[in-house]
């Protein structure tokens, strides 16, 4: 091969577009089992970290599909997006449940046992587009969109099999909406909303609106049932943080730095710390995610 043939080569394979690897965050995950043995005292028992496979790497998005198995998303380096992996809590084992060419977050089980969701960031080209996907649970197809035409959901929680509580992803104006896939409709519920929300114990949807003058939000209730209700304020959120988690009886637990504080509308005029986790170098904690059997996973970077 010529020198010239040579260097023609290398300019062609310099000239191919490439994939690139898209930068997120580090972030680790760890567990407790939580105890809850009064009112305001809680106990953080068997503590593990979950992500050692993954220590300089995103490790992200925890959901409890059950007591024994968490689903994350996770960002290997080297590896251009991000995939979801179920955690095996009994095994200590770990399975790879996508790999595609574009991101997946957010894994939650969907109404029957045979599909799980999450959101896909896919690219294309220059563009980004976020869409929800259903994957079965074998792993047996690739999986499909959940809607037809609604992009942008960032965020989401199911309220039951047709009805989805979504974070839509727009240029000047984020909002919270309720979403039909039985019609590919989404009724907008909020703007300015935080990316947490979840559906309370006795069905109504719990969400945070953020202000835009501070860093304190609301954390809000809608009534599922009475659509033409307004939302009702619960609390204040703390201070700089928009994630919050749910025991099972209702209770919001949220986190600022190394602290954990809950607050139970029922018994609390506000917010009261139940841990500081800086004992085990969890400093900032970022997202949470609660087990009906009441063990906790922190994301912390």
């Amino acid at each position: 091969m010529s020198r010239i043939t040579f260097i023609i080569i290398c300019l062609i394979s310099l000239a191919l577009p490439l994939k690139a690897q898209t930068a997120y965050p580090t972030s680790n995950i760890y567990m407790f089992d939580l105890e809850q043995v009064s009112d305001s005292n809680f106990q953080f028992n068997n503590p593990q970290y979950l992500t050692s496979f993954n220590p300089n790497g995103y490790n992200n998005h925890p959901y409890f599909f059950n007591d024994s198995e968490l689903y994350i998303s996770v960002q290997l380096p080297g590896v251009a997006q991000p995939d979801l992996y179920s955690l095996n809590l009994d095994e200590k084992t770990k399975t790879k449940v996508t790999e595609t060419p574009d991101g997946e977050f957010s894994p939650k089980p969907m109404d029957n046992s045979y599909f799980f969701s999450a959101v896909r960031q896919e690219v294309h080209g220059q563009d980004t587009v976020l869409r929800l996907w259903q994957f079965p649970v074998d792993r047996t197809t690739n999986g499909k969109p959940v809607f037809k035409y609604v992009q942008g959901i960032g965020y989401y929680q199911w309220l039951n099999s047709y009805q989805i509580a979504v974070y839509v992803v727009e240029p000047n104006n984020n909002y919270l909406g309720i979403a039909d896939i039985r019609s590919d409709e989404v009724t907008p519920l909020a703007t300015n909303p935080g990316r947490s929300f979840a559906k309370l114990p006795n069905e109504n949807l719990a969400f945070i609106q953020k202000s835009p003058n501070n860093n304190v939000g609301l954390i809000m209730e809608y009534n599922l049932f009475n659509r033409g209700a307004s939302p009702q304020k619960i609390i204040e959120t703390l201070p700089g943080s928009e994630d919050f988690a749910l025991l099972p009886d209702g209770t919001f637990i949220m986190a600022r730095g190394s602290k954990l504080f809950k607050f139970n509308r029922f018994m609390d005029e506000n917010w009261i710390e139940i841990a500081d986790l800086r004992y085990y170098d969890i400093r900032n904690i970022t997202r949470l995610a609660i087990s009906d059997s009441y063990k906790i996973a922190i994301v912390a970077d």
